[in-house]
């Protein structure tokens, strides 16, 4: 099996890409339909590999982690994040999307993900890119 570090360095690598187009998405002030499903596309994609990339580096710290929930926690515990209601928030709202397009329901997690969980996945990024 492969070390633990280089899989969870592995997972930035691929994080810090959907983060990096997630950012620019962010950018365009007025997206179109398919601009704004784009940028949540990218969150989706940005969320799910910034879950993966906490559990990888979580598993490598030697702690059990067996689902987005059990990362989170553990993150939040560690102080790796420092909002773990919001990523739980942002968890279920990661769910309720990649399920369902509703137009009003992709404009509030639109600016939901501009306000409140682009900064998440920022503190995230900033926290890894330095380590």
């Amino acid at each position: 099996m492969a070390n633990q570090d280089v899989r969870w360095q592995q997972r930035f690598a691929q994080f810090e890409k959907a983060f990096l187009l997630l950012q620019d998405a962010i950018s365009i002030e007025k997206p179109s339909i398919v601009e704004r499903a784009g940028l949540i596309q990218f969150f989706e994609m940005a969320f799910e590999l910034g879950w993966k990339l906490l559990k990888d580096f979580e598993e490598a710290e030697g702690f059990e982690v067996k689902s987005p929930r059990d990362a989170i926690k553990q993150a939040f515990q560690s102080n790796i994040v420092s909002a773990g209601h919001d990523w739980i928030d942002a968890l279920e709202d990661r769910n309720l999307t990649t399920h369902t397009y509703n137009e009003e329901t992709a404009i509030a997690v639109e600016e939901k993900i501009r306000t409140k969980y682009f900064p998440l996945l920022q503190q995230l990024y900033l926290h890894f890119r330095n380590k």
